[in-house]
């Protein structure tokens, strides 16, 4: 299927960036504009941005271990995970608590799924005896009733891997960048509502004859997507360590609990992170509906710049305790909240807008993507060109919105429902208390 010749992508993150380098090795006749609010990439408010991500074939869904494998060996055989930290096979240790059945069954699913890719890098705990024995650095008091290994997979320098794109479109020059924020997506007269641009900031505008939304968790402020995908807030936090903690802790694979949605990623240069994979917090506001004239909806949308509430601390802390128990009371040196694009049942959207023409999304990350960031491109072009794998065509389609939360894949954990700006506004109150 041949592509329009004038193609914007706005959002210059791993959907974006991605995306621009597959179109502009395969449709080197097309003029591809990416378009960033960032003057810098990696945008530092983006969600691929902080120390590492893990980067694993351990799914549940066997599409997503499939897919997920073929982008590991990428990461492992090629330029992509050559350098800078872009790629460390340090293994996953996936574990779960006593009585805890979701956790288990979740386990199992992903085992069965990586053991066909994986081989014998695979193992599988039936104890925390045996979990212990292939980590031992996290310690006796280390509190789970088993799981398994996958030294297959690792962790990436998430930053790392961004610049690394975006310095292959640079040397390759076939792109276009620009920076500016979008107010508005712009459509043309006439009943198709046809998307024509984006009108930014500032007054100016960009016309394209194909607009690619790859904006992330600030999509729902362009799209109307209530009901299909929706911001949520992730408590992330990072420890400073001493040299003998580092030496200890760094070749110990990741450790991730996927009945609490805890992880806590091998550390470097004295900084360990430990984060949540959780429903996270929503950050309700009144927008305008796109394209609708006086209407307004309400959507959560991203709150940068803002540290992790007193709930999400005593939760990490809670964590620690029970991965890492000799680190638990250790002082956070940092906390960021990091922004997910969550849908229904944890899949990407990446497919045309049913209602309105030339325009194309590539988002619903759903706090797994970046992992993908070697092959995603290429799948989002596929799409583009409309010859998807039907698999992938199956699951990252336009959703059916529904009602009330999301559950995503099974693999969250936590709270539904907690409010950014409450839990700030208690966090407040019990410091004043604290200081009194």
């Amino acid at each position: 299927m041949a592509l329009p010749p004038n193609i914007l992508i706005v959002g210059g993150g791993v959907f974006g960036l991605s995306t621009a380098l597959s179109l502009s090795r395969r449709h080197p006749s097309s003029q591809v504009t990416v378009l960033e609010s960032s003057p810098t990439i990696p945008n530092p408010h983006g969600s691929s941005v902080d120390a590492s991500r893990i980067v694993r074939a351990d799914y549940s869904h066997p599409v997503y271990a499939k897919l997920a494998d073929e982008a590991i060996e990428r990461w492992r055989n090629t330029e992509w995970g050559a350098a800078d930290n872009r790629f460390i096979q340090s293994g996953l240790l996936l574990v779960y608590p006593e009585g805890n059945t979701n956790g288990k069954e979740y386990a199992a699913k992903s085992y069965a799924n990586v053991k066909q890719f994986e081989g014998n890098k695979v193992e599988l705990l039936n104890s925390k005896k045996e979990v212990i024995r292939v980590a031992p650095a996290y310690g006796e008091e280390l509190q789970v009733a088993g799981g398994y290994v996958n030294w297959g997979s690792g962790w990436s320098d998430a930053e790392a891997g961004v610049r690394y794109v975006k310095s292959l479109l640079d040397k390759e020059g076939k792109v276009s960048f620009k920076t500016g924020s979008v107010k508005n997506l712009l459509f043309a007269a006439g009943p198709e509502r046809k998307v024509t641009g984006v009108a930014l900031e500032g007054g100016t505008s960009l016309t394209a004859d194909l607009v690619v939304l790859a904006t992330g968790a600030w999509t729902g402020k362009l799209v109307d997507l209530r009901g299909r995908a929706t911001s949520t807030g992730q408590a992330v936090a990072f420890l400073r360590i001493s040299n003998e903690e580092q030496r200890r802790l760094e070749n110990m694979p990741t450790i991730l609990n996927f009945a609490t949605g805890f992880f806590i990623i091998p550390p470097r240069k004295n900084l360990l992170k430990i984060a949540r994979h959780a429903y996270g917090y929503v950050n309700p506001k009144q927008v305008p509906v796109p394209g609708v004239e006086g209407a307004t909806m309400e959507v959560s949308l991203p709150e940068t710049g803002v540290p992790v509430p007193l709930e999400g601390e005593e939760a990490l802390r809670m964590a620690l305790g029970q991965l890492l128990p000799s680190l638990a009371d250790r002082p956070f040196v940092d906390t960021r909240v990091c922004w997910y694009t969550d849908t229904p049942e944890g899949h990407f959207i990446i497919t045309y807008h049913p209602d309105h023409p030339n325009l194309f999304l590539a988002t619903g990350g759903s706090g797994h993507g970046y992992k993908f960031l070697p092959v995603l491109g290429d799948k989002i072009v596929d799409a583009l060109e409309g010859k998807l794998a039907p698999e992938l065509r199956d699951l990252w389609k336009w959703p059916a919105a529904v009602e009330g939360e999301f559950e995503g894949d099974g693999s969250r954990s936590g709270q539904q429902g907690l409010r950014l700006m409450e839990e700030l506004a208690k966090t407040k109150k019990a410091q004043r208390k604290a200081v009194l």
